[in-house]
C-alpha cells in the first residue's frame, strides 16, 4: 500500500472536519467518517467517504483516527465506549483544549494501547489543505513521522516536540493573539462609527496597523527571551498614556470599555512595578506573574 492509499478515519464533521475529509478523499485516501448527527456525512458519502455506523467501527477502519471535535471531553464521550478497538491506533486530536487536558488525554489513550498526536489547525475551514495552511503537532516523533505524509494533505505539518501539550500551547498562544486582534478591530470600528463614519473608510488603515504590529514580533521575542526591555524608542509610561486616552475616548462614545480597560490595566501594573521607563514589552513581567 502506498502512502497515498493509507486509510484515515475522521470523527467530527463540523466545517473543519468536512473540509479535512474532502482533502483526504481528493488525495486518494480511503476515508471513513462518523458524526453524532449522521446526516452530516451524507454529502461526504456521495463524494466517496465510507460512513461508519458506530465510533468503534470508525476507529477499526484505520490506523490513523483524526478527531475534529469541540474539546477533549468529546473524545472521552465518543471513544470511551469503544473498548479494545483503540489498541494500536494513532489518534490525531485536532480539537482545542488546555495543555494539561492534552497531557491527560495522552495518558488515557496510552492506557488503551493507543498513541496521541495532539494538533492545532491554524487556518479556518475554507483554507484547510490550501497554500499557507499549517497544523501544529506534538507527541512521539516516530508516530508523527509515520503519518506525516497523510497529515500533510490538510496543511503543512509543523512538529513541536514530544510533549503532547506543545502543539496546544502554540495553538492557544497564536489564537490569544488573533482573538485579541479581532476584538481590537471591533473596538476601532465602534469608535469611528460613533461619529457616523463608515467603518469601510477605516478598513485600509486597520490593515496597515495590523501589519505594523506584526513587524514588532522579532523585537518582542528578543526582549522577552533576554528579559531586557530597553526604553530608548518607547516606554510603558508613554504607551500607557495612550491606553488611558483610548479608554476615555471609548467612554465618551458610549462604548463598552472591557477591552481597553484590560489593556490599560496591564500598563498601570507594569508602571507600578517600576517599568515606566522600560519598553512596552515590559508588560510581560505583569502577564507572566
Amino acid at each position: 500500500m502506498t502512502t497515498k492509499e493509507k486509510p484515515v478515519t475522521v470523527i467530527g464533521l463540523g466545517p473543519m472536519g468536512r473540509a479535512m475529509v474532502r482533502k483526504f478523499l481528493a488525495a486518494g485516501h480511503p476515508t471513513t467518517v462518523w458524526n453524532r448527527t449522521p446526516s452530516r456525512a451524507d454529502e461526504l458519502v456521495d463524494e466517496g467517504a465510507v460512513r461508519a455506523a458506530t465510533p468503534a467501527e470508525a476507529v477499526a477502519a484505520s490506523e490513523l483516527v483524526v478527531l475534529s471535535l469541540t474539546d477533549y471531553q468529546a473524545m472521552y464521550d465518543i471513544l470511551g465506549p469503544v473498548g479494545d478497538v483503540l489498541a494500536g491506533r494513532v489518534v490525531a486530536n485536532l480539537s482545542s483544549d488546555s495543555p494539561q487536558r492534552t497531557r491527560e488525554a495522552a495518558d488515557w489513550l496510552a492506557e488503551r494501547g493507543a498513541q496521541l498526536l495532539a494538533g492545532g489547525v491554524m487556518v479556518p475551514a475554507p483554507m484547510v489543505g490550501e497554500e499557507g495552511a499549517y497544523v501544529f503537532y506534538s507527541g512521539p516523533r516516530t508516530v508523527f513521522d509515520a503519518h506525516e505524509p497523510t497529515l500533510r494533505v490538510i496543511g503543512r505539518p509543523d512538529y513541536r516536540g514530544d510533549d503532547p501539550a506543545l502543539a496546544q500551547l502554540f495553538y492557544q498562544a497564536l489564537l490569544a493573539m488573533f482573538l485579541t486582534a479581532l476584538a481590537g478591530e471591533l473596538q476601532a470600528a465602534a469608535l469611528v462609527a460613533s461619529a457616523g463614519v463608515s467603518v469601510k473608510e477605516l478598513a485600509p488603515y486597520m490593515t496597515d496597523n495590523l501589519n505594523l504590529a506584526a513587524a514588532f514580533a522579532d523585537e518582542t521575542a528578543r526582549h522577552v527571551d533576554a528579559r531586557s526591555y530597553p526604553g530608548d524608542l518607547s516606554t510603558a509610561t508613554m504607551m500607557g498614556a495612550t491606553a488611558d486616552h483610548i479608554v476615555a475616548a471609548s467612554k465618551a462614545a458610549g462604548l463598552d470599555t472591557t477591552l481597553p480597560d484590560a489593556v490599560k490595566s496591564l500598563y498601570d501594573r507594569a508602571i507600578a512595578k517600576g517599568h515606566g521607563r522600560d519598553n512596552w514589552t515590559s508588560l510581560y513581567e505583569v502577564i507572566k506573574r
